[in-house]
């Protein structure tokens, strides 16, 4: 499948594509409410319209915007029919809600209440009627990229156990894994093995081939140098696992990030430049978010007043290590009984914790509980977007059995992150591991346009409780 790559983003084209699509849908649905509420007086249009392609243009973006986070243009969505018609149903929903406040900032865009709520029902149907069509397009294999996998060991069969699902498929289909070690007994269970060919050129001509992942167990093995080179100056692109992992699944596996890799790896960037531009951004978007917030604050803080009474604590402070390893207090609006750490000692969240209150149970749900960090983004202890910050017994823990994970210090944590919109919620170690892989994905390839995506697939996580408990 073609891809591109925007600021360290994967973008599939056909997603740019049916993205494309639908704004242009919202645009034609917007000229064709117009026709319709002005059928009988055309002369009005003029009158009624200040900018007319103000208006069609930004109706077209903030409802596509709003269907972005609810994650309707992710190569790997696996929500079934039903799944699809509710985001776009609330994604529409938001659309609204988004269009109203911008037409209150900017007049001059104003459609009017009949036009707006004709351009949203057609382009509702409409893209709800072509939505199911999209899926059976991109998975059919004329739009995959044909990989031969070199190596056929454990390194290999990590690409079996990590991306099992058809949906975590839809951007590549594997060809053949090339035995080059010369494996008795092949750890991949799916896929062919072959021997190596005689010329590798050759084979990937016949087979339609478009790359090669180096996926070897022993990274001393001979390769064969010569017949890669040629296949690379023949423009079949060559790539080592990791980076195949991170282009596909947008996570780098633990098991095969080298300490070499760190050094010779692209990304990572630092700077005064990206510090300032981050802090900005930070600071612009948290003061927006507390002034939309507030309300929603304040009815959380008397809501924990009337359950737990006037003297009980309506925040919690919470020792967290953030940049640099350093610790600091993160503010959360109280969700457990005030006992819930009588001995002091931190404890994973579970499934159904009793010591959860019930405004508790809602307000993490709906993870209302965090949004007093937006205090600590304010402060500088944390930014909007980064990993989350973990409290100094449970980093002192992981420490010692997950790989690399003091790494994920070296940015600020978040309020939301890469780990939170792409993994469930995580309450034990397993769990802790998975996600730093995404937090390892998100520090080497930080950038702004990153972080808006991440605070756009946000709406989702929040409105729909992902991972929420």
């Amino acid at each position: 499948m073609i891809t591109m790559r925007v600021s360290g983003m994967t973008i599939r084209a056909p997603f740019v594509l049916f993205w494309a699509l639908e704004f242009a849908i919202c645009m034609v649905s917007v000229l064709i409410a117009v026709s319709v509420r002005f059928i009988s007086s055309p002369e009005l249009i003029a009158a009624e319209f200040d900018s007319p392609w103000l208006s069609t243009m930004a109706f077209g973006a903030i409802m596509t915007i709003s269907l972005v986070c609810f994650g309707l243009y992710q190569s790997h969505f696996r929500g079934g029919a039903m799944g699809v018609l509710l985001r776009i149903a609330l994604g529409f929903a938001a659309g609204g809600v988004a269009l109203a406040l911008f037409y209150y900032v900017v007049p001059a865009a104003y459609l009017g209440r009949g036009v707006t709520g004709i351009a949203m029902v057609i382009s509702f149907f409409v893209i709800g009627t072509l939505r199911p069509l999209y899926l059976p397009i991109v998975e059919q294999k004329k739009l995959k990229t044909r990989l031969a996998i070199i190596g056929c060991g454990h390194d290999a069969a990590t690409i079996e156990r990590r991306l099992k699902r058809r949906a975590d498929r839809r951007g590549f289909d594997i060809v053949h894994y090339i035995n080059v070690e010369q494996c008795a007994e092949p750890s991949v269970l799916q896929g062919e093995v072959i021997d190596p060919p005689q010329s590798l050129l050759h084979y990937c001509k016949q087979h339609a081939v478009q790359e090669l992942v180096l996926a070897l167990d022993d990274q001393r093995s001979d390769l064969p140098s010569d017949q890669l080179i040629e296949c690379r100056l023949a423009g079949i692109d060559v790539i080592e696992l990791i980076s195949f992992f991170e282009r596909e699944a947008g996570f780098l596996p633990l098991n095969l990030v080298r300490p070499s890799w760190f050094i010779y790896a692209g990304g990572f960037r630092s700077g005064r430049t990206w510090d300032a531009a981050k802090r900005a951004v930070d600071l612009i978007v948290s003061g927006i978010l507390l002034l939309m917030s507030w309300p929603v604050m304040l009815l959380t803080a008397i809501a924990i007043m009337i359950e737990s009474g006037i003297k009980a604590p309506i925040f919690y402070r919470q020792v967290r290590v953030g940049f640099g390893g350093k610790n600091f207090g993160v503010l959360k609006f109280r969700s457990m009984r005030e006992d819930a750490e009588v001995a002091g000692e931190a404890v994973w969240a579970k499934a159904n914790d009793s010591r959860i209150t019930r405004v508790g149970g809602v307000i993490r749900a709906l993870r209302i509980d965090e949004l007093p960090q937006i205090l600590n983004v304010f402060k500088g202890d944390m930014s909007l977007v980064g990993p989350r910050p973990e409290r100094p017994s449970f980093v002192q823990d992981l420490s010692q059995k997950i790989p690399y994970y003091l790494e994920r210090h070296q940015v600020k944590p978040g309020v939301t992150g890469w780990a939170q919109v792409s993994y469930p919620y995580g309450a034990s170690e397993d769990d802790a591991r998975c996600k730093h892989e995404f937090d390892l994905y998100y520090v080497k390839n930080r950038n702004l346009f990153l972080d808006l995506f991440i605070l756009l697939q946000t709406v989702e996580v929040v409105l729909l409780g992902k991972g929420a408990r």
